[in-house]
């Protein structure tokens, strides 16, 4: 249990790490800003490490699907909050189901013990 709980926290740890990258991607403008261009470097080096220790215990596909999923989620927030960035129905929508996806994940395979 403590092992599984580990994992989730570096998946977890990684999601925000990615997140945090992105952001600093949009702040890069197209990696002509020095800072935000080693940031995004930095924070996307520290999520693929993270993700590398979380395939170790939880398999590719499922890792990749919270990841990304959650990833999307915040990422799309951020942009709205922080950016301005207006999503319109069907993006929200679309949004809604890859969240219910995760909780499927999460809550009913058995791929991984929780």
């Amino acid at each position: 249990m403590n092992s599984i709980l580990i994992t989730y926290s570096l998946l977890a740890c990684a999601i925000i790490a990615e997140v945090i990258g992105s952001t600093f991607l949009v702040k890069s403008e197209g990696f002509t800003k020095l800072w935000p261009s080693l940031a995004v470097l930095v924070l996307f080096s520290i999520a693929f490490y993270l993700l590398s220790q979380v395939v170790k215990v939880i398999p590719l596909g499922v890792t990749y699907a919270i990841w990304s999923g959650v990833g999307i989620v915040l990422t799309a927030i951020i942009g709205f909050l922080v950016f301005k960035q207006h999503l319109d129905v069907p993006a929200v929508v679309g949004m809604v189901l890859i969240i219910a996806g995760v909780i499927v994940i999460n809550l009913f395979s058995k791929t991984t013990s929780h």
